[in-house]
């Protein structure tokens, strides 16, 4: 039997040099990121995030962009094993989805919530075993960061300066330590980092 408390929360997420993760056009506007999101170390860092985690999270603007993108990927028998193996995990997975908007689901597996993310999430960490893992949703990691629920965050840093848009590391964070548990970088000088809180 698992120990329920002992579900982590983990996150990850592509950020610039300069911690944005899009630039100042808007959510579209991933132009300093796109690039190295195909990357060996990219896609040996997507099999890493979903390895031990049962629940995804998200927020509504990635649960309806990935729904256009990774089932279709999860049938490709030509797509990279990699990301093929990542996106049966999301189409399968259960699912929240966070949303102010929504009144059903956009996928199988899925609930719509519209409430706090650090009190959703404390009730998900109350039951079930596995991973909770924060799927690229900035609007779900902040929250959880400033509520100090993250355990794990997975951070592709790509080598460009976006020069505006949002940060995820907003001021008035409570202070935390983390220790370095994995890190690869690529030929493009993209790095993939695996922080732990230290606790």
């Amino acid at each position: 039997m698992t120990d329920s408390a002992g579900r982590k929360v983990t996150a990850n997420l592509s950020l610039t040099l300069d911690g944005r993760y899009h630039g100042p056009a808007g959510p579209a506007d991933m132009g300093a990121i796109l690039p190295y999101a195909t990357t060996e170390v990219a896609r040996s860092h997507l099999a890493r995030i979903w390895e031990n985690a049962t629940t995804a999270v998200l927020g509504r603007l990635n649960a309806e962009g990935f729904l256009g993108f990774w089932p279709t990927v999860a049938a490709d028998e030509n797509a990279d094993p990699r990301d093929r193996g990542y996106a049966k995990w999301l189409v399968d997975a259960e699912k929240v989805v966070f949303s102010t908007t929504l009144t059903e689901a956009p996928w199988e597996r899925a609930r719509v919530v519209n409430a706090p993310a650090a009190d959703v999430v404390t009730e998900l960490k109350a039951s079930g075993s596995g991973d909770i893992l924060v799927n690229s949703s900035a609007s779900v990691i902040k929250p959880l960061l400033a509520a100090d629920l993250l355990d794990r965050l997975y951070l592709m840093i790509c080598p460009e300066i976006a020069g505006g848009g949002p940060r995820l590391f907003d001021d008035g964070l409570p202070a935390s330590k983390w220790r370095l548990a994995h890190h690869e970088t690529g030929e493009l000088g993209e790095t993939a980092v695996v922080y732990d809180r230290v606790r």
